[in-house]
């Protein structure tokens, strides 16, 4: 076989479509299309919410992923009656030479609820908020046919098989109760936040199973469940239109949405206040339900023609963008990281590619409200236009372009020019205050990175530099203005906060890995203005010119200068390998770096991103056996569930998205020159068919 010849595609992906025998609560499976998504159970829908809920799950000692249906622009703000604000949370650092800059750092989350409400209301409340709603729950309501009694337990059910044909995009369920066997199909719409269901049961005709939509208010905490125990708290108003379509208007709080429902097979019922019920007249009922931030008169598609559709999109999403098959690799790992590698495409592309940053456990359940990080944004998305698909990046960085006013008003706060990023932020781009977001610097340089990402990926057109140009230029702005100047050279002083959150933000000084970070950030805002022929600031060369050097002890890089911490992200092998090579990074003292990281670091304290980063690193020096060692090493939040999900923290953070995108930029890496052309050597026992991948900064 001509090794140059192309990838078979379809085989690829299709060995790796997810087929279960039994059920999985910890990895239900999920379709979407990155602005909406719907997660279900063994059933195909979200029969059993409440057995995957956090709270059932924490009662039983088990580990459990919540069933969300969440969409990008479903966002609110809890009630704020006290007109707290975020000037309330404002305190006060000293710069080295004692004059003041303010950051919003009062809250402090090792608080409990009750004690962070009572001593911090302000801190609390903009930590929390704005959340984002839980759309409704769509669901079988279950009995079984002998008894009569309730199902809620997925125990009870027999021969449950369930496929995710990933090529497609389509969940295909089955299960049986009482001997009596049901077929669920499930798709979402590749352009429309509607989701199609096709169900076939012989639970339907004697009553057994009908469907129920139902909808909840939400808790306001970090993990902002479902909240089903305040019925008077938000409201539901449905109308039930000579069409046959039934229109729902749902409040919560000053929030609103619609829902639209058309159905066949069925009657519909209002089953309670907040629910209705679609009873099945046969053995076979069809079903649309189109979730939108307002009314919307547009027709709805049936649920064949979103099958259709969803088949259609993901034929040519696999088609398109770039490819790698591992098959003939002789490395007993290889089946395991291709899979990895399949599904974590499929994965960020329904999570992370909409128009908003995606929150860490994207578009499944919330963690830190539902909102989104910054400084995590980079490990999410920026393997796309490495990967050839450069516009499921610039979805979201339209968005970065609308909060410009904020992020200028961040930095101005403090007497800096240009634009300051926030780190954990909603839609608005209100910081989320505590003592380590809003000092994080690593964030910083990331529309920069994005941007130049873009650039090559989209053959060095002239049109981008135009189109992130402001983008570029207030980032590097915002830069240059940062540093420092102590004895002729441009530091990174304090008050910051370093990517490995474990220094004092008041005295750490010069971290490795920002350090290399903004200087590869400001040459490349040079080199932009230049291409466009433009005057390149003299603040801006004089930064680069005088960037400070990484701090040195021993032989080895530190993590900040004059200190390193064993434990938590290894940032400062990111210096080399996550930024591209800069004067300032010695290839023999970082390899010694990486040489000690893996030596002496607390593996336990890791989190996902952390083994792309250090395999990023081992890369870029040449070191490939051990990168694929790192990407594949049997460390508990390397883990990689049945769904293709990073799993994180059990109940907590069951999965978590920047692990999934890492992984892909590091085998962008791996498996291709900074060129985009694949690697003439790997490792003994790895071949890597790699194509279409895009040329790297």
């Amino acid at each position: 076989m001509d090794p140059a010849a192309a990838i078979d595609r379809h085989a690829v992906v299709d060995r790796h479509r997810i087929r279960r025998t039994r059920v999985d609560a910890e990895a239900p499976l999920t379709v979407g299309n990155g602005e909406f998504c719907f997660t279900a159970d063994a059933t195909g829908l979200q029969t059993f919410a409440d057995w995957h809920s956090r709270a059932a799950a924490r009662a039983d000692a088990r580990s459990a992923t919540p069933l969300g249906t969440q969409a990008q622009w479903a966002f609110h703000w809890a009630p704020n009656p006290d007109g707290l604000t975020l000037d309330d949370t404002m305190v006060r650092f000293e710069r080295p030479d004692g004059s003041p800059v303010d950051y919003p750092t009062t809250y402090d989350w090792r608080l409990t609820e009750a004690e962070a409400r009572r001593l911090q209301p302000a801190g609390y409340y903009y930590w929390v908020n704005p959340q984002r709603l839980h759309l409704g729950r769509v669901a079988y309501v279950l009995r079984h046919p002998v008894t009569g009694e309730p199902v809620s337990d997925p125990g009870e059910l027999t021969g449950t098989a369930q496929t995710l044909d990933l090529w497609s995009g389509l969940l295909d369920s089955t299960f049986a109760l009482g001997g009596l066997r049901t077929r669920t199909r499930t798709a979402v719409h590749p352009d429309r936040d509607i989701l199609a269901v096709s169900a076939s049961s012989e639970l339907f005709t004697g009553g057994a199973a009908a469907l129920r939509i139902s909808f909840a208010t939400i808790q306001d905490t970090w993990e902002a469940d479902e909240d089903w125990t305040r019925p008077g708290t938000h409201s539901t108003d449905v109308e039930v239109g000579h069409d046959g379509i039934v229109r729902i208007t749902r409040r919560v709080d000053e929030a609103s949405y619609t829902v639209r429902v058309r159905a066949s097979g069925c009657r519909v019922s209002a089953s309670a206040r907040h629910s209705i019920d679609l009873v099945p007249e046969a053995d076979d009922i069809e079903l649309v339900v189109e979730f939108g931030p307002e009314a919307s008169d547009l027709p709805l598609p049936t649920a064949d023609e979103t099958f259709a559709a969803a088949v259609e999109h993901w034929r040519a999403y696999w088609s398109e963008g770039a490819f790698v098959d591992l098959s003939r690799s002789e490395d007993p790992r290889a089946h395991e990281l291709e899979r990895r590698i399949v599904l974590s495409q499929y994965l960020t592309t329904i999570q992370c590619a909409g128009s908003l940053p995606p929150q860490e456990s994207g578009l499944v359940c919330n963690s830190w409200g539902g909102t989104f990080h910054l400084e995590m944004h980079w490990w999410h998305a920026a393997h796309f236009p490495m990967w050839s698909r450069p516009a499921l990046l610039e979805r979201s960085l339209a968005w970065y372009q609308r909060i410009l006013p904020v992020a200028r008003e961040n930095a101005h706060r403090n007497g800096y020019p240009g634009a300051r990023w926030p780190k954990h932020v909603g839609p608005e781009g209100v910081e989320s205050p505590n003592e380590i977001g809003p000092l994080l610097l690593w964030q910083q340089p990331h529309p920069i990175s994005f941007a130049e990402l873009i650039y090559h990926a989209r053959d060095e057109d002239a049109g981008v530099l135009e189109q992130y140009a402001e983008l570029v230029d207030e980032t590097a702005e915002f830069l240059a203005g940062l540093v420092w100047w102590q004895d002729g050279t441009a530091h990174l002083a304090p008050p910051l906060m370093p990517a490995q959150e474990r220094y004092e933000a008041a005295t750490t000084w010069d971290p490795t890995f920002e350090l290399a970070y903004v200087l590869w950030a400001l040459q490349t805002a040079c080199e932009w203005r230049r291409r466009q022929s433009r005057d390149v600031p003299e603040a801006w060369t004089r930064a680069v010119d005088g960037i400070a050097p990484l701090p040195v002890a021993n032989g080895r890089y530190e993590a900040v200068r004059g200190q390193t911490a064993l434990f938590d992200h290894p940032s400062l092998v990111g210096a080399y390998g996550f930024v591209p090579p800069t004067r300032l990074v010695d290839p023999e003292v970082m390899a010694n770096t990486l040489d000690h990281v893996l030596e002496a670091w607390e593996w336990g304290s890791t989190w996902g991103w952390d083994f792309p980063l250090l395999a990023m690193c081992a890369v870029r020096l040449g070191r490939l056996d051990t990168a694929f060692d790192l990407l594949l090493t049997d460390l508990p939040r390397n883990r990689s569930l049945s769904n293709g999900h990073n799993f994180q923290v059990p109940n907590r953070l069951p999965l978590y998205l920047p692990g999934n995108g890492g992984l892909l930029a590091a085998i962008a890496m791996l498996a291709t020159d900074d060129d985009g052309s694949p690697r003439d050597r790997l490792p003994e026992g790895w071949t890597i068919r790699a194509e279409g991948f895009a040329p790297r900064p």
